[in-house]
């Protein structure tokens, strides 16, 4: 088990009527805050409104218009409001692209050059803003970790960046915001969630017993509770647990004593950079793929492991076994009716090259689970198609 840093501070109020609380906990900070949002959801399900008259005694200066995928030009354009109005701190309210955005957001007020910097180079990071989020949709963990994702159109880049004070100081996490999603954005944040969840279970570190319980539990969580949802998507049970879940998956806890670079998260940046298409539906077609490419004498262990504790397997065949819960993974997703080839997205394999190049030199690929190199990639890419 790997050595490792778990500083969970961020003031989680979880459940319905939660917003209540949103000027106590951006008080402390003080009066001027960046109202960070995406398109006209919040205004429809009238939590726009909500949060002005929450907030009518503070100055709110407003950033709409966070693109899923966020993009660096909104990041600017939220920098520059900031030290335009001396903001105090930055609320977001949306899902992981309006918080992403959020948190650059909040890193390049005190950065005198271009926030695209901070993307790149982490070590830039330096004095941030305070974050506080009202969560939207379950699918990132943005709203309790140090991470971001930012796009460059101009550059075709989509890139991660991190750090601690990136952390929220305060999440609101009220399910019933849930139940105006559209059935892709549930089921696409489902694959989010659980696409998190492979990443750290599936590593070269296999001896935190009590990190691979969690995400097990927390993936079990998902395949039940995605299914209501996208039926009833008014159950709060299932909403509550699926956002919960999308807290947990992504704020350390099931990454503790694990480490090692990621797979599909960098596969995906790609297709999202160059076709902007939604991340989770990249993940879940890009995973069974992987899964399949990786499978081994080394790795079926852990298959078989994953197919026993999340799916109930109990065939004794080894690869058997493995293939076995790599195929009810797939099926889980289309069941949740997201698409699984990239043709259905429109997508070819013109870039497939350097899409692979980049994914290997971004993600460092050759210190994944399974060491990936270029030919790798395409070969995964091309066996989505």
């Amino acid at each position: 088990m790997n050595r490792f840093r778990f500083h969970a501070y961020t003031d989680i109020r979880f459940g319905e009527g939660q917003l209540e609380a949103l000027p106590e906990l951006l008080a402390p900070y003080g009066k001027k805050i960046l109202l960070v949002y995406g398109g006209s959801s919040i205004q429809k399900n009238g939590l726009y409104e909500q949060v002005l008259k929450l907030l009518s005694g503070f100055s709110l200066y407003e950033l709409s218009g966070v693109e899923p995928n966020p993009k660096i030009t909104s990041v600017r354009e939220g920098v520059k409001l900031c030290k335009e109005h001396d903001i105090d701190a930055v609320l977001a309210v949306g899902g992981g692209s309006v918080i992403d955005a959020a948190k650059v957001i909040a890193g390049g007020a005190a950065y005198e050059g271009d926030p695209w910097d901070l993307v790149t180079n982490p070590e830039k990071i330096g004095n941030v803003l305070p974050i506080v989020t009202v969560l939207t949709l379950a699918a990132t963990g943005s709203e309790m970790n140090k991470n971001a994702v930012i796009s460059n159109r101009e550059t075709n880049e989509k890139l991660g960046t991190s750090s601690h004070d990136f952390i929220p100081k305060a999440s609101i996490c009220d399910p019933s915001y849930l139940y105006t999603l559209p059935s892709v954005q549930t089921a696409a944040g489902t694959a989010d969630i659980m696409s998190h969840l492979f990443e750290q279970y599936f590593q070269k570190e296999n001896r935190a017993f009590i990190s691979d319980r969690f995400a097990e539990g927390l993936l079990k969580a998902c395949i039940k509770y995605c299914p209501i949802a996208l039926e009833e998507p008014a159950n709060y049970e299932a909403r509550a647990n699926l956002m919960w879940a999308s807290t947990q998956a992504l704020n350390g806890l099931t990454a503790c004593g694990k480490g090692g670079a990621w797979t599909c998260h960098p596969i995906e940046h790609e297709l999202s950079a160059y076709y902007d298409i939604t991340h989770g539906v990249g993940l879940a077609i890009v995973t069974p793929r992987w899964f399949r490419y990786i499978l081994n004498d080394d790795t079926v262990g852990k298959f078989c492991e994953y197919a026993r504790n999340v799916w109930s397997i109990t065939e004794p065949d080894a690869y058997r076994c493995a293939n076995m819960a790599i195929d009810a993974t797939e099926e889980f997703f289309l069941e949740c009716g997201i698409p699984m080839t990239l043709t259905e997205l429109g997508i070819d394999d013109s870039k497939f090259e350097i899409m692979a190049k980049k994914a290997v030199r971004f993600g460092g690929l050759s210190e994944a689970y399974v060491p990936l190199t270029e030919k790798d990639v395409v070969n995964i890419l091309r066996m989505c198609l």
